[in-house]
């Protein structure tokens, strides 16, 4: 673990790659999602390490139901046995699971292993780690506006705080660190709203590449911004 002067409150990573990744080594794009878990284990363990407060995982967005029906049902059943295997380490190392997202479209086995895994970790508070399945920005977004409609709430009361009060992410800090793996320059629908005034940090490694050693050079590339939040 390297010295860092300034470290992120929330970190969102974008984990782009995967399939690539598998694609190179002429296997098939599952291989690359099980290596990516394996990825994703270290990420969580080495930012425990700094004491990272928040952290959310861009886990399958609203967008990624277009894929071949194949390539779905096996991500999903991937990442149901991966959060099976690994909620009981989280919950010794104090990690508390929350979701972002709809639950009502996932496989109900899924859904139920994402309710037990926030059941059980509930109380912790080393982390809080939020995964984002079923995901997507700008539903968020709409769905806090049909809520704000719902509830009979007048224009002239509609501030940002109360805006921020309907997002799914009600209880989370803003993020102040976004990290896209795989090359790609875009948000892809994630944290629109939260990550308003979050720093970037792209790089061309793929997501099961992406090590203790690349955490780093993204945390280090954060403490030596200047965060203006618009001013001077």
């Amino acid at each position: 673990m390297k010295e860092i002067s300034r470290l992120p409150n929330h970190i969102a990573f974008i984990m782009d790659g995967n399939g690539r990744w598998a694609e190179k080594r002429g296997l098939p794009r599952l291989k690359g999602h099980s290596a990516g878990l394996e990825a994703t284990r270290s990420v969580i363990k080495h930012l425990g390490e700094y004491h990272i407060k928040y952290v959310t995982l861009y886990s399958f967005s609203t967008e990624n139901w277009n894929r071949p029906r194949n390539e779905v049902s096996g991500l999903l059943n991937i990442l149901e046995k991966s959060l099976k295997k690994e909620v009981k380490e989280l919950h010794k190392r104090g990690v508390k699971i929350c979701h972002l997202g709809h639950l009502e479209r996932l496989p109900q086995h899924l859904r139920q292993a994402i309710i037990d895994a926030i059941e059980l970790t509930r109380n912790n508070s080393e982390m809080t780690l939020y995964l984002a399945f079923d995901y997507g920005g700008r539903l968020e977004i709409l769905d806090a506006v049909r809520n704000i409609l719902a509830d009979g709430i007048s224009p002239q009361d509609i501030d940002e705080k109360l805006f921020n009060s309907y997002l799914y992410t009600a209880d989370l800090p803003d993020v102040d660190l976004v990290v896209r793996t795989g090359g790609d320059l875009r948000i892809s629908n994630f944290l629109l709203w939260q990550s308003a005034y979050s720093e970037y940090y792209f790089t061309g490694v793929l997501w099961p590449d992406f090590n203790a050693e690349e955490l780093d050079k993204a945390l280090i590339a954060y403490s030596q911004r200047q965060r203006r939040f618009g001013g001077l």
